[in-house]
This record gives C-alpha cells, structure tokens and sequence, in this order.
C-alpha cells in the first residue's frame, strides 16, 4: 500500500489540503472551514500530515496526533523556495509536498502543553519589559529637554522624576506633574508584573530537572534555562555541540566557491530571543571574570579572548562556548563542573 502523505496550509478559518499517494503528485484537493478539519481526518486511514510550524500548528497538531496520525512540522522559510509563481493556499499545500521530500530540511518538534506554557510566560514577559522601556526612555527624554539629566540606569528614572514631581522648587512644569505621575504608576506597575511572570518561572524550574542542571553552568540564568527548555524540546536531535550553537545562530556564516572559502560574521539564524539571552549571559561571565582573582578554566579562556579580539567578539566567542556547554550538560544528563585555571 502507497504512503499517504497530507500537506495542510494553516489559517485562521479555512485550511487548505492536499492530499499526495505518491511523490509529485496531487491527488485531492479539499478547503474545509477551521470547525469541520478535524472531522476530514477520523476517517481517514492513517497518513504523514506536513504543514508549516506558524500560528495554532503545534495545537493541531497534538489533535492529529491523538488521531493516530505522524504530523511533521516544517521551517516556514524552508517551504517558501519550493512555492512554484503565484503565492496561493493551493501552491502553498503544494510546497510543503515538494519540501517534505528533501530530507535534509529537518523538522520541527511538536511542542507540548507544558513547553508552551513556558513560551508563552517569556513572550508575555518580553511585551512588558519593552512597553516599560518605552516609558522609561520617554520620561528619561521629556524631562531632558526640560534641562532635566538623569543618571545612567533604567532603576534611577522613576525615583528622580518621583523627586521632581515633589519639589515644589523643581523646574518640572505643574502642567507635566500629574501625566508624569501616571506614568511613573504605569512603570512600577509593570515592573510588578514582571517579577510575578519571574516568580511563576522560578516555582515551574524547581519540577524540571533539566533546568535545574542547567543552571550549574555559568551565565545561564533561569530566563536562559527556563527559555532553553521551552524552545529547543529535545536536546537528542542535535547530533553534536556545533550542531547545537548552528542551530542558535551562533557558528560563522560560510562563503564559498572554487578554491575561496571565507568564514563570516555569525549567522544570526534560529531564535533571537535565545541568542540574545545567551549573548547576555556571556557578558555576565566576561565582567564576573574581569573580578575574579583566580579565574576558572572557562573565565580564564574568556579573558584570554578579550585580550585578543576584544569586547564583542569575545562576548560572542563565549556565547558559543555556553550553547556547548549547555548541549553537553543536557546531553549527557550531568552537572556543570568548574575546574581551576590549567597551570
């Protein structure tokens, strides 16, 4: 018996399907509604149903699981050079096909409740600390072009316009006291609103034990870890660390042709938000080092980067050094050891 493979484009109210009983070839096309998608799958005997991992997939996709189907989640930007002219819901299904078949696009692993969760807890997370950016950086310019100079530091802007706003002597004008106020309110509240998302993290870290190996390992933090977690599922797909940091964007992009090979700057690919968490968990360890007067070995191979390349690559240099280290601990199932300084 041929192997049925269906191909579904995902959107809000209507999916379109595809459905292919050999390579190459559509043999039926069907639109159905959001309501009536799960019912066109009962049915049917059991097939490999392809679709991009964008909005709502990893919900459908534990439904057809449940179905007895296989679900296999593809990169959206991998689907995109196989949509032959026009960019329709009929050329998308027919895409996925055509990529389904190239088996070195690897898929994307079906997220669980619990993993979403914690997803969900970091971008929630994420739109609070950038909506209290904004309002720290508007208050922090407002009162500048009142000749008003805050020091440096996110947590030195509310105290100083509270100050302000209670100095009757100030040179705040009496027209910005109230709005400033409010906003100060807005920062504080959502400072408040962070530390609980923080909370919650930390009480769900304690029932995984992989977060907590996880942070043994220097500048991994429970953002970091709890982030790791979440985003990257199973560490046992990646066959190796370099795999692993290529997979956070972290590894230098390659140029080549003929005889000219040419290693770039990294290659920024993968998640950001992790790339970012680890970039800055790499600074944290470049400044502790920069303290420390018998450095570890990790530190002590930091600071030597440091003196060489400087401050930016050495910080990148260590950010994949972490993703390493990190793909070793969770592989392998042990804690991070420090070992002091090679003689």
């Amino acid at each position: 018996m041929k192997d049925t493979t269906i191909a579904v484009d995902i959107a809000k109210e209507v999916f379109e399907i595809a459905v292919s009983h050999e390579p190459g070839v559509v043999d039926e096309k069907r639109r159905v509604t959001r309501k009536k998608f799960l019912s066109f799958f009962v049915n049917r005997p059991i097939a490999t149903v392809v679709m991009e991992a964008c909005g709502s997939s990893h919900h459908w996709a534990r439904e057809l699981e449940k179905l007895g189907h296989r679900v296999v989640l593809l990169p959206p930007h991998v689907v995109r050079p196989y949509v032959q002219r026009n960019k329709t819901d009929q050329t998308d299904a027919k895409g996925m096909l055509e990529a389904y078949r190239n088996k070195d696009i690897k898929p994307v692993p079906v997220k669980n409740i619990e993993q979403q969760s914690i997803t969900a807890l970091h971008r929630v997370r994420s739109t609070w600390v950038a909506s209290r950016t904004a309002r720290i950086n508007t208050l922090r310019g407002l009162v500048r072009e009142l000749g008003i100079f805050i020091p440096v530091g996110a947590s030195k802007v509310v105290p100083v316009v509270l100050e302000l706003i209670e100095d009757a002597d100030s040179a705040l004008p009496d027209a910005l006291r109230q709005c400033f106020h409010e906003v100060c309110l807005e920062i504080r509240d959502y400072e408040k609103r962070i530390s609980g998302i923080e909370g919650q993290l930390r009480a769900l870290s304690k029932q995984m034990p992989t977060v907590v190996l996880l942070l043994t390992i220097p500048g991994i933090g429970l953002l970091t870890a709890t982030a790791l977690v979440a985003l990257v599922g199973d560490i046992q797909r990646f066959r190796s660390a370099r795999h692993f940091a290529s997979f956070l964007g972290l590894t230098p992009r390659l140029r080549g042709s003929g005889l000219s090979l040419h290693l770039g700057r990294i290659s920024k690919q993968g998640d950001r938000y992790l790339r970012a968490l680890l970039t800055h968990g790499a600074r944290s360890v470049l400044l502790r080092a920069g303290r420390m007067e018998k450095p570890d070995r990790l530190r002590a191979w930091a600071l030597r980067v440091y003196s060489r390349r400087g401050h930016n690559k050495a910080t990148i240099a260590i950010a994949n050094k972490l993703a390493r280290t990190v793909w070793a601990v969770w592989k392998h199932n042990t804690e991070f050891k420090s070992y002091p300084k090679a003689a």
